[in-house]
C-alpha cells in the first residue's frame, strides 16, 4: 500500500483531531452560537427513527415548530449512526476510505435568524482561513432545481459562491444530491455542497476534479453540506414555503480530519490508528501488507466505536429493533476478526480501553460506562464465536449430504443466515474451499422476500395535519388533575397494519404521552352531560406532540370536549412508577452505588426494573430490598415536585440522571426523601398510597444487566392473597398438618428414596433383558441382529440398544414400541458398522415414515416418534432392511 504524502500542497495543519473538534466549537462560539452537547446516539421518543443519523435531529421539533426554539444560533458535534433505511453505509464501511456507521457530524444552526449568505461565508471562512484548506482543491454544488416540482434552481446560492469561487468550480447537482428532506413530508429544502479534491498534483492534472464531484471517488469527497430549510413537503407531495426559513449544516469530522492532516484515508488519521494499531498488535498483522486484513482492520475499528457509544446510550444488543442493528454490527466485527485476522477468542472487549482513552473526553459517557460496555461486547463475542462453530458444523453435514451436487440453495443459505447468524460471504468463503458454489440468487429472494414482510408489518400511512385551532403547544395539566375541559388543535388519519385511526392534539390535556417507560395513559373525551363521544385507545408522543389514539372523528370538531384520564389506570401506573424511584434506591444502598438504570416499564399492571449488577442477586439481598422499599411505603414520604429548575440545580440536589437520556436546560425532579431522580412520570402523593411492594422475579437480561419484575398495590394484595389459597390447598394435601415445612420434607425425603428403589428396579430389568435379548441374536450376512417389539419406554430400549452395542461387534439394533397409543423407534449400531458407513440417525428418518413419524439422532443411535402405531411393524422392518442392505453392499 502506497501512502501519498502532500501536506503542502493542501495547507496542512499540524492539528489533532481533538484540537480540531474544539476549533469548529470555538469558531462557532464567536460568531454567536450555543454550543451544546451531543444528543444521544439511540434515540427513545421517535417512532420514526431507531437511531440519531444526522445532527438536526435532536432539533427536529424546533424545525416543525412543535416546541419554542430556544436559541437562534446553535453549534455542536453530534454523535450519529447510518446502517440502515436510505442511509445506509454499512456495506462500504471498510471496503473505502470515507463510509462509516458511527461517525461524528460537525453542524451550526440558524432557526429563523441568518440564511445562505452568512452560512457560505462563515463555512468558507473556518476551512480557508481558520484550517488552511488550499482554496484550489474546493468546489461547491447547488441545486439545479426540479421543472417536475415548479423548483428554480438555487440561483442565490450560486450567486453567494461566485464571491469566492470561479464559476467552474461551482457545480449545479441533481435534486437527489442537492435537495434534503427530513421525510416523506415535513421541512426540507436545497442544498449546497462543499467537496475537497485530496489527490496528488500530478493525478488533478489528468482529470479535473470538477468530473469527479459525486462520482464517488475516493479522493474527491463531499465535507461539508449546507441545508436551506425553506419549504414543507406536503403529504401529497407539493411543496408550500415556510414562514420561517432554517439553516441546518453538517460536516464530517472524520473527513475533515482526513483534508487537514493530509491523508488519503479517513482511517489513516489518529481517529483511527491508535484503534488500528491495538488491534493490529493483538492478531499479529501488520496495517498496509495485506488487502483483506487492513479491510477487517477497517471494519474493527469503525464497528467498535458504534457499538460502544450505542450501550453506553443505554442500548443493549438484542433480536429486535435498535438492539437487532447493535447485534448485528457487532457480529459484523467478530466474523471480520475471525475470517481474515484469525480471532477466535473475544477480542473487540479488548479495545474498548483505547477508544476511552481516546474519546472519553469529549464524550464522558464512554468513561462512566466503560466497565459495562466490556462485560456486553465480551459476552455478545463468546456467544457469536460459538455460533459460528455450530454454523461451520452445520455447514459440514449439508455439503456432506449434498456431495453430489456441489451447491448449497438459497433457502439453506438463508435459513444459516436468518436463523443461525451464519454471514452469506462466509458461507460462500467456506463452499469455495470445498469447491461447493452457493445459489446466491436464491439467497437474495429469500432475503427479500423478508425485507417485504418486515416492511409490510411496519408499514404507516399518515394523512397531512388539518388545523382546526392554532396553539403554540399543548398544554399538558396531568400533574395536577386527571380531567381538564379541551378542544381538537389539529388532527390527521392513519392507516397502519391495515387498521384506521384518527390522532388528535388537543389545547390542554391531563393525558400522560408514552415516554421515560411509562405507559401511555387511556380514558375519554365526553360532553358536559357525561356522555362518552370519544374513547381514547392510548396517548404517545411524537416530535414533541401528545397524541391521542381514537378511532374516530367527532361529529362536531369545534366542540369543547371534557378530556378524561382513566383514574384507575392512572392511580395504579403511578404507584408502580414511584415504586421503581424507591426500588432503585434501596437496590444502591443494598447492593451497593454502582447500580444504575438501565431501562423501565412502569403500566397499570406491574412495573419492570432493569440495572447495571454483575451477578444474581441472592435471596437475602432481594429480601432487604423487599424489606426496605415497604418501609419508605410505610413511612408515606410525601411527594416533593420541582417542576423546573435547572439542570445544574438538580444535580447539586443529588437527583440522578439516566445515562442515552436527552435533557433539556430545566428539568423535572421528583423527589421522595432521598430517593431523587430526573422523571417526568406521574407518581403517587405519597409513598403510603403504594400500600404494598413484592418483588415477582429477578434475572439477567444481558452482561452485567439484571431485572426485576414487581407488583404494588391491589396487583400486589392480589398475589399475597394466590400465594396463601395456594398454601391452604398445600396445607389441605397434607391433611392440616400442624408442621406443613416438616410435612413436606419428610413426604420429599420418601419420593427419593422411592425414586432411588424405582430406578435400581428398573436398572435389574434392564440388565435381564439385555442378557435375554444377547442370548437370543440372530445372524444374518456377517451382522448380528435385534429385533424387538413391545410396550417398553422408548427410554428405556434406547439404554438398552445403548449398552448391547458397546458389548457386541456387528450389531444392529432395532426396537419398537406402542405405549399409551405413541410409537417409538430406536435404531442402535456398534462401532465398527458405523465405521462401515451406517448411520443409525439416517435409517431411523427413513424406517419412521411407515408410522407417519420422524426423528433423528448420533450415527451409532437414534430415536424417532410416530403418529401411526398400526405402521410400527413395517417401520422396523424397514430399518433392518436399510441396515442390512447398506452392510450387504
Amino acid at each position: 500500500m502506497i501512502f501519498y504524502c502532500f501536506f503542502y500542497t493542501i495547507g496542512f495543519m499540524s492539528m489533532t483531531s481533538k484540537e480540531i473538534r474544539q476549533t469548529f466549537l470555538d469558531f462557532f462560539k464567536q460568531k454567536g452560537h450555543t454550543i451544546v452537547p451531543s444528543a444521544p446516539m439511540v434515540i427513545k421518543n421517535d417512532p420514526t427513527l431507531l437511531f440519531t443519523n444526522a445532527g438536526m435531529n435532536q432539533f427536529k421539533d424546533w424545525f416543525l415548530g412543535n416546541t419554542p426554539i430556544e436559541f437562534k444560533r446553535v453549534a455542536n458535534t453530534q454523535k450519529c449512526l447510518r446502517v440502515s433505511g436510505k442511509h445506509n453505509d454499512l456495506e462500504e464501511v471498510g471496503r473505502d476510505t470515507y463510509h462509516h456507521t458511527m461517525f461524528e457530524m460537525l453542524g451550526n444552526w440558524s432557526f429563523g435568524d441568518y440564511f445562505k449568505k452568512e452560512a457560505m461565508a462563515w463555512a468558507w471562512e473556518l476551512l480557508t482561513e481558520v484550517y488552511k484548506i488550499d482554496k484550489d482543491r474546493l468546489y461547491a454544488t447547488v441545486c439545479e432545481g426540479s421543472d417536475e416540482e415548479g423548483l428554480t434552481a438555487d440561483n442565490d446560492a450560486l450567486a453567494y459562491w461566485i464571491e469566492y469561487l470561479p464559476e467552474e468550480r461551482i457545480l449545479f447537482g441533481k435534486r437527489k444530491d442537492n435537495f434534503w428532506e427530513m421525510g416523506a413530508s415535513g421541512p426540507c429544502g436545497p442544498c449546497s455542497e462543499l467537496h475537497i479534491d485530496l489527490r496528488n498534483n500530478e493525478e488533478r492534472q489528468k482529470i479535473d476534479g470538477a468530473k469527479l464531484v459525486n462520482a464517488d471517488h475516493p479522493q474527491v469527497v463531499e465535507i461539508w453540506n449546507l441545508v436551506f430549510i425553506q419549504f414543507n413537503r406536503k403529504a401529497d407531495g407539493s411543496l408550500e414555503p415556510l414562514p420561517q426559513k432554517h439553516v441546518d449544516t453538517g460536516m464530517g469530522f472524520e473527513r475533515l480530519c482526513m483534508a487537514i492532516q493530509g491523508k488519503q484515508s479517513n482511517y489513516d488519521t489518529d481517529v483511527f490508528q491508535p484503534l488500528i494499531n491495538k488491534i493490529a498488535i493483538l492478531c499479529g498483522h501488520r496495517y498496509g501488507e495485506d488487502k483483506e486484513a487492513d479491510v477487517a482492520m477497517r471494519v474493527i475499528a469503525d464497528h467498535l466505536r458504534a457499538i460502544c457509544f450505542s450501550i453506553a446510550d443505554g442500548q443493549l444488543p438484542s433480536n429486535v429493533k435498535a438492539g437487532y442493528v447493535i447485534r448485528r454490527i457487532l457480529r459484523r466485527a467478530v466474523r471480520y476478526g475471525y475470517t481474515f485476522l484469525n480471532f477466535n477468542e473475544p477480542f473487540i472487549c479488548q479495545l474498548v480501553p483505547t477508544l476511552v482513552t481516546q474519546m472519553g473526553k469529549a464524550f464522558p459517557e464512554l468513561t462512566a460506562q466503560q466497565t459495562l460496555i466490556t462485560k456486553v461486547i465480551a459476552e455478545e463475542e463468546s456467544t457469536f464465536l460459538r455460533t459460528l462453530d455450530k454454523g461451520i458444523q452445520l455447514l459440514d453435514s449439508i455439503m456432506k449430504k449434498d456431495a453430489g451436487q456441489q451447491k448449497i440453495d438459497g433457502a439453506t443459505a438463508f435459513q444459516l443466515y436468518d436463523t443461525f447468524g451464519f454471514p452469506i460471504d462466509l458461507t460462500e468463503l467456506i463452499a469455495r474451499e470445498k469447491e461447493f458454489t452457493v445459489d446466491l440468487a436464491g439467497f437474495e429472494k429469500e432475503l427479500e422476500a423478508q425485507k417485504n414482510r418486515s416492511r409490510n408489518a411496519a408499514a404507516k400511512e399518515e394523512g397531512d395535519w388539518v388545523e382546526i385551532h392554532s396553539i403554540e403547544q399543548t398544554e399538558f395539566v396531568g400533574y395536577d388533575t386527571t380531567r381538564c375541559e379541551a378542544k381538537i388543535a389539529r388532527y390527521r388519519h392513519v392507516k397502519e397494519k391495515n387498521k384506521d385511526s384518527v390522532q388528535l392534539v388537543l389545547n390542554c390535556t391531563p393525558f400522560y404521552a408514552e415516554s421515560g417507560g411509562q405507559a401511555g395513559d387511556e380514558g375519554t373525551l365526553h360532553d358536559e352531560a357525561g356522555n362518552i363521544i370519544l374513547n381514547v385507545r392510548n396517548t404517545i408522543k411524537e416530535n414533541n406532540l401528545i397524541l391521542h389514539i381514537i378511532d374516530k372523528l367527532p361529529d362536531n370538531l369545534d366542540a369543547v370536549f371534557i378530556a378524561q384520564v382513566d383514574e384507575h389506570k392512572r392511580v395504579a401506573t403511578a404507584c408502580n412508577h414511584s415504586a421503581t424511584h424507591l426500588l432503585h434506591y434501596a437496590l444502591r444502598k443494598v447492593v451497593g452505588s454502582h447500580v444504575e438504570q438501565k431501562g423501565s416499564l412502569v403500566n397499570a399492571g406491574h412495573l419492570r426494573f432493569d440495572f447495571l449488577h454483575f451477578q444474581k442477586l441472592t435471596d437475602e439481598e432481594i429480601s432487604a430490598v423487599e424489606k426496605m422499599v415497604n418501609e419508605l411505603i410505610r413511612k408515606n414520604i410525601p411527594l416533593v415536585e420541582l417542576r423546573s429548575i435547572p439542570m445544574a440545580e438538580a444535580q447539586k440536589m443529588g437527583a440522578i440522571a439516566l445515562f442515552g437520556e436527552k435533557y433539556g436546560h430545566n428539568v423535572r425532579v421528583v423527589r421522595f426523601d432521598e430517593a431523587t431522580e430526573l422523571c417526568g412520570g406521574t407518581h403517587v402523593a405519597a409513598t403510603g398510597n403504594i400500600g404494598y411492594f413484592k418483588i415477582l422475579s429477578e434475572s439477567s437480561i444481558a452482561a452485567g444487566v439484571r431485572r426485576i419484575e414487581a407488583v404494588t398495590a391491589a396487583n400486589a394484595e392480589a398475589h399475597i392473597s394466590n400465594l396463601l389459597q395456594i398454601l391452604e390447598m398445600v396445607h389441605e394435601l397434607f391433611n392440616n398438618a400442624p408442621n406443613l415445612l416438616q410435612a413436606a420434607k419428610k413426604a420429599i425425603d420418601e419420593n427419593t428414596d422411592l425414586n432411588k428403589q424405582v430406578q435400581q428396579f428398573i436398572k435389574e430389568k434392564i440388565g435381564l433383558a439385555k442378557e435375554q435379548i444377547k442370548q437370543n441374536l440372530n445372524e444374518i450376512n456377517g451382522i448380528k441382529v435385534a429385533r424387538i417389539q413391545n410396550n417398553a419406554p422408548s427410554e428405556v430400549l434406547k439404554e438398552i440398544g445403548s449398552q448391547l452395542c458397546k458389548e457386541v461387534e456387528d450389531l444392529l439394533f432395532v426396537a419398537g414400541s406402542n405405549l399409551s397409543g405413541k410409537c417409538s423407534l430406536v435404531v442402535a449400531l456398534s462401532d465398527n458398522l458405523v465405521k462401515k458407513g451406517l448411520n443409525a440417525s439416517n435409517i431411523v428418518k427413513e424406517a419412521a415414515k411407515e408410522m407417519d413419524g420422524s426423528g433423528g439422532g448420533q450415527p451409532f443411535i437414534a430415536v424417532a416418534g410416530g403418529k401411526a402405531p398400526e405402521g410400527l411393524g413395517k417401520a422396523i422392518d424397514k430399518a433392518m432392511n436399510i441396515g442390512l442392505l447398506i452392510n450387504n453392499e
